[in-house]
């Protein structure tokens, strides 16, 4: 068991997501960073699909009531047990009393703290995700006792594994996210579309766990200090209206709304939109993006093919079949 001495930011359970409930309005939730949060539960020996607790634009503080192997993941966090500070990407010993604080730092947005023996938590429509909007489950407060499984391992032999993330995920301020074509790419010009994988983007300050709208980075120092340039010298152009009939959206949409700057779909995003979408984000590269820094970041985006993303996601996948280290 864990007891939660302090929380802020967004602190919630989420498992592998919510699968077949689409059709009815209910999005898939899960894990914003869906590559950490499978490791965080490899490397305690869970299930991938076990519920662990994503950390989110803020702090938690935890004690243990009884001797236990954590694993924190993610980026822009580091994790101090006891005494001792450890890097992500690690599972480490805690002895019952003793106190885990995942601090935030720089280079990213989300944490995933999983336990040995994984997290008991209820199971609302088949997952233990937590969809605030739609009150499916509730944020994790100071106070709360959580309640854990029985692990599959003895503990002495689940601590101190360690994970090549960088051998395999490529986390960066940087990232050059790789897209397919859209459904709606005719709907824009030439221009726009030109626009849209030439331009660099940072993540605005009004993002969350539906969607993250982007910015232009203005091309220049020039354009970035002049007052002639007008707001709109980067943005995306539609070939007419920027409304569609709402329709059918997916996790990575990138929907272009009338001021011609990106929204991307994230964990929580609506099962319907109507405003085009000029690409989507492959499954793959959707880590990268979501622990990218507001007004930090600089992202590009690239097209590829549906084969190449298939691909790209196979080799994501069976990194996790790797012995750690």
């Amino acid at each position: 068991m864990l007891e939660v001495l302090d929380v802020s930011g967004l602190v919630t359970f989420q498992d592998s997501g919510r699968r077949g409930w689409q059709s009815y309005g209910v999005p898939f939730s899960g894990p914003m960073d869906w590559f950490a949060h499978r490791v965080a539960n490899s490397l305690v020996n869970n299930t991938t699909d076990s519920a662990v607790i994503e950390i989110g634009l803020g702090e938690a503080v935890f004690r243990a009531k009884r001797d236990c192997v954590l694993a924190v993941t993610g980026a822009g966090f580091e994790v101090v047990n006891y005494i001792w500070t450890f890097p992500l990407w690690t599972s480490f010993y805690v002895r019952a009393g003793w106190h885990v604080h995942v601090k935030k730092i720089c280079g990213g947005n989300w944490a995933y703290l999983a336990i040995a023996g994984g997290f008991v938590t209820p199971s609302i429509l088949g997952s233990r995700s937590t969809y605030l909007r739609g009150g499916l489950g509730s944020a994790i407060c100071t106070g709360d006792i959580l309640q854990t499984g029985k692990p599959a391992n003895e503990l002495g032999k689940l601590a101190a594994q360690n994970f090549p993330v960088k051998k395999y995920m490529n986390y960066s301020q940087s990232p050059v996210i790789e897209v397919i074509s859209g459904p709606q790419q005719d709907k824009f010009t030439k221009d726009g579309i030109q626009t849209f994988y030439e331009s660099e983007y940072t993540l605005s300050n009004s993002f969350d766990r539906m969607g993250y709208r982007l910015e232009p980075v203005p091309r220049t120092a020039q354009e970035s200090s002049s007052l002639l340039v007008p707001s709109s010298a980067q943005s995306i152009t539609h070939l007419a209206s920027a409304d569609l009939i709402s329709e059918g959206m997916t996790m990575g949409s990138v929907q272009i709304p009338a001021n011609g700057q990106p929204i991307v779909m994230m964990a929580d995003a609506p099962t319907t939109g109507g405003y085009p979408k000029i690409a989507n984000v492959i499954r793959a590269d959707f880590p990268l993006l979501a622990q990218c820094e507001a007004g930090v970041s600089k992202i590009r985006f690239k097209e590829i093919t549906v084969e190449k993303a298939q691909e790209n996601y196979r080799e994501v996948c069976n990194s996790l079949k790797t012995p750690y280290q």
